[in-house]
């Protein structure tokens, strides 16, 4: 394991026992072990396999390409709603963690075997537009090209936010305020 990490793990305020335990049984899965996003994160050949996401009411270790994993026994649940790829075991003691050691063990074994098989994760469907966002892009040819200029995160970020509104007028002023955002080109949170 990454000396430069023993600090990540001595500082942790909740799940300290937790998060030494499924350090310790990563530990015996041949991966190396990085901070990656401010976390301790596991890789195998250079390529991610799992994180560890500290949350307050569980810990949790992602699979970062847990949705082509095989789960018989349904132990992983996608972050969010609007997840597609990554999957995660969430665990909510010590005594839970405990009496799945072997498991997450075969399930890291598996995720290395998925990373260097090279399997491509399903594509990702194209994005349906809500539709005041796709009146106002066909509506508006400047905006259009703006908005496909995006990357497609940037774009599926626009349409969960327009979308996310339960009112057609809200839908509008959204797709309004952020207009000028879309033309110069940034994302929602730049």
């Amino acid at each position: 394991m990454n000396p430069e990490l023993d600090g990540y793990f001595k500082r942790a305020k909740q799940w300290r026992a937790e998060l030494a335990l499924l350090r310790e049984v990563l530990a015996d899965c041949e991966l190396t072990e990085e901070r990656k996003w401010g976390k301790p994160c596991y890789a195998h050949d250079g390529k991610n396999i799992a994180i560890i996401q500290p949350m307050k009411g569980h810990l949790c270790l992602m699979f970062f390409q847990g949705s082509a994993m095989k789960d018989p026994a349904g132990l992983l649940a996608f972050p969010g709603p609007n997840s597609r790829v990554g999957k995660r075991f969430e665990f909510t003691s010590l005594e839970h963690l405990e009496g799945l050691q072997a498991v997450v063990k075969d399930y890291v074994v598996e995720a290395i075997a998925l990373a260097k098989s090279g399997k491509k994760l399903a594509s990702k469907p194209e994005l349906e537009l809500v539709e005041e966002l796709r009146e106002r892009l066909d509506a508006d040819p400047d905006l259009k090209a703006a908005f496909e200029a995006l990357t497609p995160g940037r774009q599926r970020a626009y349409h969960l936010h327009v979308s996310g509104a339960k009112q057609a007028a809200t839908r509008h002023k959204r797709i309004d305020k952020h207009a000028p955002r879309i033309l110069a080109g940034k994302g929602l949170r730049d």
